[in-house]
């Protein structure tokens, strides 16, 4: 419909003169994207005709032969492909501008769009304008929204960058495919990891449920062989590529993803989960050639797979937004696969000790009553159900066995009513905690109401209050829900939530990200009934107000009047808590703000905007300067107070940075007092030491001058005695 609407416009723009009003029809009736497209390229062409009737001459005029002109088109039509991937915005006049009609100079002008050649450059027209619009449209659609791309940071606006270049050579994209082959790494965390989870639960699930009841069922097995053959080896290949996928699934350490193969190899290798994988897959179905197909026992093997199945549905709890219906439907499952199971065993004892042996027994299947498939399942299904669930009414056991087995499954069965009751319950009265509490808190207002004798009407509309928070699933405190989030996340999480209102809130629009963080996680919601005051003139301000759903009304001292009305995104009360110099008012309300229905805001307390703004001047000046407007605007503001107090706040930074210097002195001073003690404590260390050691030579030279004097002496006695 888009390319009809362009070709009869181009068509009329060469007939006829009037393409300005062509121009603005086709403006006022599209007012989106392709009437710019229809604007552009009638302008084009009509500068393209125009310089093509200008500049022709006779030299420029060569008859050119059918067979010539249709070549000439088919080149065009097929460059036309080559150039499409590349065209932009500009593309579209260059395109139109590249190759001219023959005109000759001096034979008669013949019509524009007669012959092959006019309908050529028409399609190629066309071509050129959707190809443009396309190229736009998409990129619009791509654009990230300013908003978010100023706080979520650079390194998201690289990858959005990194992801639309679309002009790398094929040689290159071949060897980077080849190299993410080679490196080819399974994020655990990701959604591709978790839909192969998805595919490989089936087999296993398939394995659980059929192997049994075909071992046991010798009619199931016959009947459908050859379908059992397709689908057990399908279940093995899928098996097998599990095992490859596993081989190839990173795993974090110190935070980042490991993508070392021989790593990778060697944590799964050397888990018990390698070993029941590799059990899995033995391929004990060869056994088939001695005992004949029809013995699905030998494939039991593959039940130790049974892992990859629960972890799937451990990561599906963990994403689903419904968990607790997740939850009661897998615990449904668990009690039907038991219960499959004890069936099929019930008829594998039944076909052991005899078909209608006994009472307790499956009856005899010679009866045409009992004696097909259908039949022989559902009723030994009906049996489980009947026994596990402890409901009774089914024959007694005659022999010792089945008085054993019965037993087994009384006990079964308790732990699986026990389990029934506990998981049910606990999770009904998860589902209705939020209720609950929400509930609790009404009942002690109304408590609280009656005992103190509140009025009915004030009574009623605190239960309307109420009323409203639950009925708009506001009830939730997100501050206590998000308490367990870092201080990234939950502002991330609050600017998404309330992206629209923050959008609009102007003193928002041009701060800083680390800003926006403080401001944003110390946001508190507050719903006001109708006719409610957020505030009265005179009042002392202390918080600050930005509307996130609702009307409010600015009105007159009898509260009828109104001056103004405020809507979502309105940001008030900031010029009351930021005390600006020589304001008339100090920190009093300056107007009268009445709710005019239920209105959701958004309360920002002084002290929490003073503490967001003391490392960020300049925001906390772009605020006072929106006050002193404000306050201008409506007289409040006492200029020669403004311009002393402007002294005096130099004189204040002037004290302030004394004593911030006083503060870097001391600190200096007791920094260098402690290196002195620490080097007076090492020198003391130092000369214990040398003390320590003098003391041990002087003993050392003690004893060494003692022992020299006794050998002497005794030299000295010796020749005495031999004379």
């Amino acid at each position: 419909m888009h390319f009809m609407i362009i070709f009869k416009l181009c068509i009329s723009l060469h007939q006829d003169s009037r393409a300005a009003r062509l121009v603005s029809c086709s403006l006022s009736m599209r007012r989106g994207l392709w009437a710019r497209v229809c604007a552009h390229g009638l302008l084009a062409w009509r500068m393209t005709a125009k310089s093509n009737a200008l500049h022709s001459s006779p030299a420029d005029c060569h008859p050119c032969p059918p067979a010539q002109a249709r070549e000439d088109g088919d080149t065009e039509g097929t460059g036309l492909s080559t150039r499409r991937t590349g065209s932009t915005q500009d593309d579209t006049s260059s395109e139109l501008q590249r190759g001219r009609p023959p005109h000759g100079g001096e034979q008669p002008a013949a019509p524009a769009f007669q012959g092959r050649r006019a309908l050529a450059r028409i399609v190629r027209l066309v071509l050129v304008l959707r190809d443009w619009a396309s190229k736009s449209l998409h990129e619009e659609q791509q654009r990230p929204d300013p908003f978010l791309e100023r706080f979520q940071g650079p390194e998201l606006q690289t990858v959005a960058a990194g992801a639309g270049n679309d002009l790398e050579d094929e040689e290159t994209e071949e060897e980077n495919k080849k190299k993410k082959w080679q490196i080819f790494v399974v994020d655990p965390a990701g959604d591709w990891y978790y839909r192969w989870l998805a595919v490989i639960a089936v087999p296993v699930l398939y394995n659980w449920c059929l192997l049994v009841a075909r071992a046991c069922f010798n009619d199931l097995q016959k009947t459908y062989v050859v379908l059992w053959l397709v689908l057990d080896y399908i279940s093995d290949s899928i098996y097998i590529g599990d095992i490859v996928i596993h081989l190839r699934t990173g795993f974090l350490e110190q935070g980042l993803l490991v993508k070392d193969l021989k790593k990778l190899r060697d944590n799964y290798i050397h888990t018990l989960q390698f070993k029941l994988d590799v059990i899995s897959i033995l391929p004990t179905d060869l056994a088939y050639f001695a005992v004949g197909l029809h013995c699905p026992e030998l494939r039991f093997n593959r039940l130790l797979h049974f892992s990859r199945m629960f972890e799937f549905f451990d990561r599906t709890e963990t994403r689903t937004s419904h968990p607790n219906i997740f939850r009661i439907s897998n615990l449904v499952l668990y009690i039907l696969v038991i219960i499959h199971w004890n069936a099929c065993i019930y008829y594998a004892i039944s076909k052991a000790i005899g078909f209608g042996a006994d009472t307790w027994v499956y009856p005899n299947i010679t009866d045409p009553e009992y004696g097909y498939l259908t039949r022989e399942y559902i009723y030994c299904l009906y049996w489980s159900t009947l026994t596990l669930t402890t409901i009774g009414e089914t024959p007694p056991p005659v022999r010792d066995e089945e008085y054993l087995f019965v037993i087994f499954d009384f006990l079964i069965g308790v732990l699986i009513f026990a389990t029934i009751v506990g998981n049910v319950g606990s999770m009904i009265s998860k589902m209705n905690a939020t209720r609950a509490e929400f509930q609790a808190k009404i009942d002690a207002i109304k408590h609280y109401m009656q005992f103190r004798k509140v009025s009915k009407d004030m009574e009623t509309k605190v239960i309307k209050w109420f009323d409203y928070l639950w009925t708009n699933k506001k009830a939730v405190d997100e501050r206590e829900v998000l308490k367990n989030l870092p201080d990234k996340l939950r502002a991330e999480i609050a600017i998404n939530v309330h992206l629209e209102t923050l959008k609009k809130v102007r003193i928002f629009q041009d701060c800083e990200a680390g800003l926006l963080v403080e401001l944003v996680l110390k946001l508190r919601p507050q719903v006001f009934s109708p006719g409610d005051y957020i505030c009265r003139k005179g009042d002392i301000g202390k918080e600050m107000y930005i509307i996130k759903e609702g009307k409010l009304a600015v009105v007159a001292d009898d509260g009828m009047t109104q001056y103004a009305l405020l809507t979502a995104g309105g940001c008030f009360g900031e010029i009351s808590i930021l005390n600006i110099k020589g304001s008339k008012m100090g920190n009093r309300r300056t107007a009268n703000i009445r709710s005019l229905g239920y209105s959701d805001l958004f309360c920002l307390s002084k002290e929490d905007l003073m503490e967001a703004v003391t490392e960020y001047p300049d925001a906390k000046k772009v605020l006072e300067e929106r006050g002193r407007e404000i306050l201008i605007k409506e007289g409040l503001l006492d200029e020669s107070a403004a311009e002393a107090s402007t002294e005096g706040i130099s004189m204040e930074e002037k004290l302030d940075r004394l004593a911030l210097n006083l503060d870097t002195l001391h600190t200096r001073f007791g920094r260098l007092l402690t290196e002195y003690n620490d080097a007076q404590m090492k020198l003391k260390q130092r000369i214990t030491v040398l003390e320590s050691k003098m003391r041990h030579q002087d003993l050392e030279d003690f004893f060494s001058d003692s022992s020299d004097s006794l050998l002497e002496d005794e030299e000295k006695d010796l020749p005495g005695e031999m004379q």
